[in-house]
């Protein structure tokens, strides 16, 4: 069974206008912005190896992975002290409005990213399909009761389970960057503004 590598235009698009946002940006405003930059050009360069258009490489998964662990969690939320919205910010007001959500997809994130680096040595599902008695029992399905977007119930956020270090330790690493994909997406959707 082949897991497909779940993102959203919203996580692309922030990648594609980063540069543009950026103009006339300041102080932890801009901070932020390089942050999600360069959270947004890890999943440029994982996401053609997850969809298998490029060979797998381990180590870059948690390269990559460390990165966005690095600007995940705590670190992202404490870029976004209460009125530093409004101007180039591409923050909604529901940032400070429902700041317990906010923070805890933050930590959603981390724990993803973190997960996604305890999975690449598992590489992609289509491997551990293929291969005789795979950990998985033959299908990622398996692990969790379904594919990658129902691993969870629909994410991390919306699940009563907490993912442990053994479970991500245990799934592929498609499964665990999708898991990163649905949350950057989940966050984009409520807290962010769309490009114009």
């Amino acid at each position: 069974m082949r897991i497909k590598v779940w993102i959203t235009s919203t996580v692309i698009a922030t990648i594609g206008v980063a540069a543009w946002a950026h103009t006339g940006a300041t102080g932890v405003v801009l901070e932020r912005m390089q942050g999600m930059s360069a959270m947004g050009e890890s999943i440029k360069t994982l996401t053609p190896m997850m969809r298998g258009q490029v060979p797998y490489d381990a180590d870059l998964v948690r390269r990559e992975a460390d990165a966005m662990v690095g600007h995940s969690g705590e670190q992202m939320a404490r870029l976004f002290p209460e009125g530093s919205g409004g101007g180039v910010s591409k923050a909604l007001p529901s940032v400070w409005e429902d700041s317990e959500q906010f923070a805890a997809l933050a930590e959603d994130l981390k724990t993803a990213a973190e997960g996604l680096k305890l999975s690449a040595g598992n590489g992609l599902a289509t491997a551990q399909s293929n291969d005789s008695g795979s950990m998985m029992g033959g299908t990622t399905g398996g692990m969790m009761g379904g594919g990658a977007s129902s691993m969870m119930g629909g994410g991390m956020m919306e699940s009563n389970q907490v993912m442990t270090g053994e479970m991500f330790a245990n799934m592929p690493a498609d499964a665990a960057f999708t898991m990163v994909a649905q949350t950057c997406s989940a966050c984009h959707q409520k807290f962010r503004k769309e490009d114009e």
